[in-house]
């Protein structure tokens, strides 16, 4: 037998044993095993073809050919071995999980909107209503725009570290939605009929007050707006969202940027009224700070207070949603406690 023929021979025992040892082979990790020893880098078919160099040059072409040809159907029985025995241990899997793959797949369960935002959402619906129309600022706000130019003294208590967070002495969070009202008023001249819904910061924290909270702050600017507009527009606001029958009561208050300023109170939705923990036996609950804008105000903005007339009021939306669903800690907002959320 010449050299083409043993060297055929010896290729034909390489892979009848390729072939057995791959259909012996128990799990992945034995199939590569057999895999790397016949077809690796170092594995038997390789050296045999660094071998073939070695052969007289006439027989390198039908040699080299053979040789290449059992490599390529030894890689595409291992790939199959493989492939099968991929499939066995999936089955297996499946098996052991107890999973029946015909069954239809459960449908995920869809998101809804947190409680502070469907009452913001309803709050600001009731507004649009009445013809005011939506803006939003910066929550990081210059100390002109959250203190001077709403009329805030340099030594009011408000500017305080305590009460404010400062990134630099002329750079804050903004302590309430406020500074819209003069940002918009800067830009555009009247009339203006304005909500500025947004987060708020301030140093707080307790069952009823939190560092970061939601207001929505409204103002109205015209010629001859009086305090009877402002009471109206916030009867109106009061009864929709609480229901006609709520009795309410504008009391007398103080605010840099408004003169004359008032509180609006509800009655308890506790106890009707009667005196509970809740409304400290008064049996009253404040909802909200109201007045007509100050004339200081429309001079930062180059308005003339002789001209114009206007009032701004703002809520807590928090307290709104505390009060719609009997909450006393308004901390349950926002840790996350889904069997909490559901019930809204």
């Amino acid at each position: 037998m010449n050299e083409i023929g043993r060297t055929r021979e010896r290729l034909k025992r390489l892979e009848e044993e390729a072939r057995a040892e791959l259909c012996a082979a128990q799990g992945e990790t034995h199939l590569q095993a057999v895999r790397a020893k016949y077809i690796g880098r170092k594995g038997l078919l390789t050296n045999f073809l660094r071998e073939i160099r070695n052969l007289p040059a006439e027989e390198r072409p039908a040699l080299g050919q053979l040789a290449n040809q059992l490599k390529t159907a030894l890689e595409e029985a291992a790939e199959q071995a493989l492939t099968e025995e991929r499939e066995r241990q999936k089955a297996k899997q499946l098996l052991r999980e107890g999973v029946d793959i015909s069954l239809p797949g459960r449908k995920p369960s869809l998101g809804k909107a947190h409680l502070i935002t469907q009452v913001t959402q309803e709050i600001v619906a009731i507004f649009e209503r009445l013809g005011f129309e939506v803006s939003e600022g910066p929550e990081v706000e210059l100390d002109y725009y959250n203190f001077e130019a709403l009329n805030f003294p340099q030594d009011h208590p408000a500017r305080d570290m305590q009460d404010t967070f400062y990134f630099s002495p002329n750079v804050v969070l903004r302590t309430h939605t406020s500074p819209v009202q003069v940002r918009t008023m800067e830009k555009r001249k009247p009339p203006l009929r304005v909500i500025a819904p947004g987060r708020v910061y301030r140093h707080d924290s307790d069952p009823t007050h939190s560092p970061m909270f939601h207001q929505v702050e409204g103002f109205v600017v015209d010629h001859g707006v009086t305090f009877a507009d402002l009471k109206g527009t916030l009867t109106f606001f009061v009864h929709q969202l609480f229901g006609p029958g709520v009795k309410m009561r504008f009391r007398p208050s103080f605010f840099p940027f408004t003169e004359p300023s008032a509180e609006v109170d509800i009655q308890c939705v506790i106890c009707q009224g009667q005196g509970c923990p809740v409304c400290k036996k008064s049996g009253w609950l404040e909802i909200l700070g109201s007045g007509m804008i100050d004339p200081e105000v429309f001079r930062f903005v180059g308005y003339d207070a002789e001209e114009f007339t206007g009032f701004a009021f703002g809520l807590g939306v928090e307290r709104i949603a505390m009060l719609q669903v009997r909450l006393n800690d308004i901390r349950l907002f926002y840790e996350n406690n889904l069997q909490f959320l559901k019930q809204f």
